[in-house]
């Protein structure tokens, strides 16, 4: 685990302020997100069946928490690492029309994440879809709802001024997008994250397209799984967050394969057996809507609104007894 002392760290507000602090960010802002994206909320899946294929691979290495129960014998159930799949399956299920979408709570557990101020193996976020049209699997609607969401983000920072102004963490005003691609041209000697970390210093808000295919050094520039974000057209939304000089990534999102890019990356990714599940199904027979959606951390944008230094202090999982003994004597109030 790597871990992030800030130096002369104060965390501005108590624990039971950050608690009230927490819940009226997550209020707040799933409402304004809501009202503003045109989505409805709906109730989402801890768990799927294995079988179903809808559960997020991330990057193909990571094992979800699994088990059997009483009255499936023979099912083999996971624990969601996201819900990616299963909100296209849901607007297509539920019956939604074109450019009406959903927002829902999304908790999971990813066993194996690498833990450090921002990664937990608990993850919540507000995991979000939209019906598109296919014409407007462009990089141009792509942009256009990244900035809609930035300006969500930024009127919850001023609604966080107005009720915790000795805590809030100021934003920058403007989101800039780059490509992978112009990142690896510009520094072809660094390392991906090296080059996030340098682009963020530079531009403060940086929206990063294209990740999951290779770049032209044949190298990825991050790893995405072959069955959702088209690679061409999805990016990360990152922060250069001062409080401990580093990058935050709060969302992951992009419009969604279509056929075409379904069997391109799954090809690409050694995955065409995943054709046969349900899911792949449905969709390479053209029967599932065409969408745009992502996830946008709850943690992460309560932490990042009120300059935490660790993820731990804006919501409860479980931490190595070193981890805690160090945040501890730096003054940073793990729940």
């Amino acid at each position: 685990m790597t871990l992030m002392i800030p130096d002369h760290y104060d965390p501005k507000l108590s624990v039971k302020d950050t608690e009230a602090a927490i819940r009226y960010i997550r209020e707040t802002f799933q409402d304004e997100f809501g009202q503003q994206m045109g989505l409805q909320r709906m109730s989402a899946p801890m768990m799927v069946e294995q079988a179903t294929g809808l559960n997020d691979n991330l990057n193909g290495v990571e094992k979800p928490v699994s088990f059997t129960m009483q009255a499936l014998p023979g099912e083999q159930l996971e624990i969601v690492h996201s819900l990616a799949k299963w909100k296209r399956m849901a607007l297509y299920r539920y019956g939604f029309k074109l450019h009406e979408g959903l927002y829902t709570n999304m908790n999971a557990i990813r066993k194996d994440e690498d833990l450090d101020n921002f990664h937990s193996i608990y993850v919540d976020q507000w995991d979000w879809e939209k019906i598109i049209t296919k014409e407007e699997r462009t990089e141009a609607t792509l942009k256009a709802t990244v900035r809609q969401i930035f300006k969500v983000i930024k009127h919850m920072e001023d609604e966080v001024w107005y009720k915790y102004p000795q805590a809030v963490h100021h934003l920058p005003q403007k989101i800039h997008f780059h490509t992978t691609q112009e990142l690896e041209d510009r520094w072809p000697d660094k390392t991906p994250q090296e080059r996030e970390a340098l682009i963020c210093q530079e531009d403060g808000a940086v929206f990063l397209m294209q990740i999951g295919g290779l770049l032209k050094s044949g190298q990825r520039h991050d790893g995405r799984a072959p069955d959702y974000d088209d690679w061409t057209l999805n990016g990360d939304l990152l922060f250069w967050y001062e409080p401990l000089h580093h990058v935050m990534e709060l969302s992951s999102m992009g419009i969604r394969v279509d056929e075409a890019a379904m069997r391109r990356q799954l090809k690409a990714a050694h995955a065409e057996d995943r054709a046969h599940l349900p899911f792949h199904e449905l969709l390479l027979a053209g029967k599932l809507p065409y969408t745009i959606g992502g996830g946008i951390g709850q943690s992460r944008l309560c932490m990042l609104l009120l300059g935490k230094a660790h993820v731990g202090e804006v919501q409860a999982s479980v931490w190595p007894q070193a981890t805690l003994d160090a945040c501890q004597a730096a003054g940073i109030q793990i729940l």
